[in-house]
């Protein structure tokens, strides 16, 4: 497992705007959805609240792999993929409802094990 080295992580500070979350079926039918409320967690997650997902929910309990995509100030491209995981409880979950906002449910966190990182097509 990959983690968020230091050019990941100075990108991720200097984010602009939501993140994208690419998830894929079990059937390999993709979606893709803005995200917000997002955060890392550890040397080599990034974690997103589950605050309203239906197909992307659908994908995360079937397992597999995804994708975040951000951009930053400047407007440069980071791309992060690795395997999903999805908890509902546990310390990963305590620590989301720390920080997700309070007017959302946070039903369960997202965490994406880092594998692989790009800036546009370079590999990280």
């Amino acid at each position: 497992m990959a983690s968020l080295t230091d050019i990941i992580r100075k990108a991720w500070d200097n984010r602009n705007g939501p993140a994208i979350l690419a998830t894929v079926s079990p059937d390999g039918v993709p979606n893709i959805i803005y995200v917000t409320c997002v955060n890392t967690y550890g040397e080599d997650r990034i974690v997103i609240a589950d605050n309203y997902f239906n197909k992307t929910r659908q994908n995360l309990k079937a397992g597999g792999t995804g994708a975040i995509l951000f951009q930053t100030a400047e407007g440069k491209a980071y791309q992060v993929k690795g395997t999903l995981e999805y908890h509902t409880k546990g310390k990963m979950f305590t620590e989301m409802k720390k920080w997700n906002p309070s007017q959302h449910p946070g039903n369960a966190v997202v965490a994406l094990c880092i594998e692989e990182a790009y800036n546009g097509a370079k590999k990280l």
